[in-house]
């Protein structure tokens, strides 16, 4: 049997294992790969953990802003006071003295519920005409930038426009039929009593121009039009002068107004007249005769409300102007003088001019300071 070799190693060679046995330990070649791994997991575990707690705040913060955006609309609307059902119906003053001549004022006894009433109607009204504005200028937009405006700017001027337009278009689109039902009652109360804070808001800072003017025009000829329109289709006669006399009662409490009720007579005796030219030549048996009939009752009627109801206070106001009262007297004796040519049609029209022309002239006759600025050929034709 071969002896097994030499252990002996040179002193050399014991020296040199034994300094890689320590360079070994103190850098061991498996550890550091281990690190590696374990600090790549470690990382990737964070950015996990990172990633699903941005998600959860992500969502808990669109439910935040869902949450605040329906706030934002209750606090808009008004909704949390609204303690009044949605289909209440106006028990106002505002339709009692429909067709009744110089009705008594019995808005001063409005109490605190009353008051807390009309508010919420209030509210409801300025979101009504905030929607329709919002809809009618998305209509009319024939580009997105276009659109972009403050719909819910408080703008009066802006405002008194929207309202305009709500009040005719309420008008011209509810139901004949269902005029007594429903929110026209609300609305268009609503509408007259913004429209006219408006104006006279508008009049106390000093701010009545032509733009002011433009739109009162157009909603007095507007709502004219519609009154003598009346209804449409195969409507009942008896919801056509529903219609007739709705519309022409908006109008009487628009002529509160100096400014707006003085236009109104003017606009309505002016329409009288060119009713009446027309009368004069249509054929009685004309299927359109019977509602030009019924029209010109209703407006010479009007301007009676307006002359009995409203002269005397408006004589009193700073905003009563002398010539637009010279302008819509001389009309009403032109419209006189072209029912004279019907009368051998119908007496009827020319003896209720005649009640007008002497309401008109009682009324003046109480105003003495109105009489002696008033031009001698307007005297002539109201004593003469």
């Amino acid at each position: 049997m071969e002896n097994p070799p030499n252990c002996d190693l040179n002193p050399r060679m014991k020296l040199a294992m034994a300094i890689a046995i320590l360079n070994s330990r103190r850098h061991p070649s498996s550890v550091p790969t281990a690190n590696k791994v374990q600090s790549q997991t470690s990382c990737s575990n964070a950015s996990e953990s990172d990633a699903i707690k941005w998600k959860r705040k992500s969502k808990q913060r669109k439910v935040e802003i869902m949450r605040l955006k329906e706030d934002l609309k209750l606090a808009e609307d008004g909704m949390h006071h609204d303690v009044f059902p949605e289909n209440m119906m106006c028990k106002c003053y505002f339709f009692d003295d429909l067709g009744d001549i110089s009705p008594k004022d019995t808005t001063n006894g409005a109490g605190s519920d009353q008051k807390r009433f009309s508010d919420v109607l209030r509210r409801r009204f300025l979101r009504q005409v905030r929607l329709s504005e919002r809809k009618r200028k998305k209509d009319d937009c024939s580009s997105e930038r276009s659109c972009i405006s403050d719909f819910f700017s408080e703008n009066e001027m802006e405002l008194l426009k929207a309202s305009v337009d709500f009040l005719v278009e309420l008008c011209e689109n509810s139901s004949v039929a269902r005029v007594e039902e429903g929110n026209f009652k609300n609305w268009s109360h609503q509408a007259v009593d913004f429209i006219l804070a408006t104006l006279k808001a508008l009049s106390s800072k000093g701010n009545i121009d032509e733009t002011v003017e433009s739109i009162v025009s157009s909603l007095i000829l507007r709502l004219t039009r519609r009154m003598c329109d009346g209804s449409q289709g195969d409507e009942s006669r008896h919801c056509h002068n529903n219609i007739q006399f709705y519309i022409q009662h908006l109008l009487r409490k628009l002529g509160t107004n100096p400014y707006v009720g003085q236009l109104v007579i003017l606009s309505v005796s002016q329409r009288i007249s060119l009713v009446a030219e027309t009368l004069l030549f249509m054929d009685p048996f004309d299927r359109a005769f019977p509602k030009m009939h019924n029209c010109m009752y209703t407006m010479i009627q009007l301007i009676e409300f307006l002359i009995s109801d409203r002269l005397i206070s408006w004589s009193t106001s700073q905003e009563f102007d002398l010539r637009i009262l010279e302008d819509w007297v001389a009309s009403i004796f032109h419209a006189r003088k072209a029912l004279e040519l019907l009368e051998g049609r119908n007496a009827l029209y020319m003896l209720y001019m005649d009640r007008v022309v002497g309401d008109l002239t009682r009324q003046l006759g109480q105003v003495s300071f109105v009489l002696k600025q008033l031009q001698p050929d307007i005297l002539s034709k109201l004593f003469g």
